[in-house]
């Protein structure tokens, strides 16, 4: 089977979906046999590097976000001249803008089946800006039209792929039909706690033995909600805690403005490219806190767990149902003063867990292998009963 995986959200620096999509070649090269995957993405220039059995296209794209390097994928028919060329056995589509709908049309046009991975539930996002700019009326016409959309686009895959039942309960609610859950994983051999660096990552980046590291990792952005993490940080005891922020983005300007008030107790870097270095990161932490409320998955949170890291959080996301360790004292309210609470109850009551348990809990069922097993499966009978329009 040749798979070709198709998406915009795609960069250097960028965090899940290039995780996912790594992953999925890893695997597909190391359990043998005569699969191959494509790989289609904005890129800087015309290219195509790879192998026989995985490529990488890039096309060239306009940047978007000199940050965090992401592009906007407007030739569309370079995507489709690929496509003609490869002629894939199955598409996968991991966005929802104008790629997607490039996705369904090539796909329907050279007899190619598509489905669609719904890693983003952007409809949230959106509409949480419209709520604090414009009233309820403009509010409810906004989610209709995004309810017609996302019904309208994925209706027209022959799967809709979401990596968390409650939020398929919501797309089935929407009127989309072919939905199926599918996890994503972790690399449980170099995310595991039997490996410590705790000291080496601490001493090197000069944080104090004695205070309470704080982690987070992943984009800083308005939807991974990081400045209610950033004020949540102020209200905290400045002689008790540090924060090691690893990731970049738009909200970049408001960490630089957290590490001039407090420059001895916040350290940054802009990104972590090795999984074992950022394994090693994981280990050295005594606490994750992951603020995002609009999550469908979490795979940081899950990662930080393999590594046997406690994680704390807001409730309420659809990446509750990942956490293996104990949930009591998470901020009930999506506020900096109810998050510094969670974290400040949590170092009180220095809640103990086996990080090997830990890490068994969450390799037992999250393991990248398990996870592109059944995916694989999935995408054979796709294939296999695709019947072309």
């Amino acid at each position: 089977m040749k798979l070709c995986d198709l998406t915009q959200f795609y960069s250097p620096f960028s965090g899940g979906v290039k995780r996912y999509v790594g992953e999925k070649v890893r695997f597909l090269r190391e359990r043998g046999g005569n699969d191959e995957h494509l790989l289609i993405i904005p890129g800087e220039r015309d290219e195509c590097v790879g192998d026989d059995r995985a490529r990488a296209y890039t096309i060239a794209s306009p940047l978007i976000s000199k940050t965090s390097r992401y592009r906007v994928l407007l030739r569309l028919e370079a995507i489709e001249r690929i496509l003609e060329k490869e002629r894939p056995d199955l598409i996968e589509s991991g966005d929802p803008y104008q790629v997607a709908w490039k996705a369904v049309h090539s796909g329907a046009a050279l007899g190619i089946p598509v489905i669609g991975f719904y890693h983003s539930h952007f409809p949230e996002a959106y509409v949480r800006t419209v709520r604090k700019f414009c009233g309820h009326t403009i509010t409810e016409a906004f989610m209709d039209f995004a309810r017609r959309y996302v019904r309208n686009l994925y209706n027209r895959f022959e799967r809709t792929i979401v990596p968390s039942p409650a939020l398929g309960e919501v797309l089935a609610g929407w009127g989309v039909r072919n939905v199926l859950h599918s996890d994503l994983g972790v690399d449980t051999e170099v995310f595991r706690p039997d490996r410590p660096r705790r000291e080496d990552v601490r001493a090197e980046l000069r944080i104090p033995r004695d205070r309470t590291l704080l982690l987070y990792v992943g984009r800083l952005a308005q939807e991974k909600n990081t400045h209610t993490l950033f004020d949540a940080f102020r209200l905290l005891p400045p002689d008790r805690f540090h924060l090691l922020v690893v990731g970049d983005g738009l909200q970049r300007r408001e960490l630089n403005e957290l590490t001039r008030e407090h420059p001895s107790q916040v350290t940054h870097l802009s990104y972590c490219a090795d999984p074992h270095q950022l394994a090693a990161i994981y280990r050295s932490a005594d606490l994750f806190v992951h603020p995002g409320v609009q999550e469908t998955f979490g795979l940081v949170s899950l990662e930080a767990q393999a590594c046997g890291l406690a994680v704390i959080g807001i409730r309420g996301s659809y990446m509750d149902r990942l956490i293996h360790t104990d949930q009591a004292v998470w901020a009930d309210e999506n506020t900096a003063a109810s998050l510094a609470a969670a974290i400040l109850a949590h170092a009180r009551a220095d809640f103990l867990h086996d990080p090997a348990a830990l890490h068994r809990r969450v390799a037992a069922q999250y393991s990248w292998q398990h996870v592109f097993t059944r995916l694989f499966d999935v995408y054979r009978e796709v294939v296999a009963n695709y019947r072309r329009p």
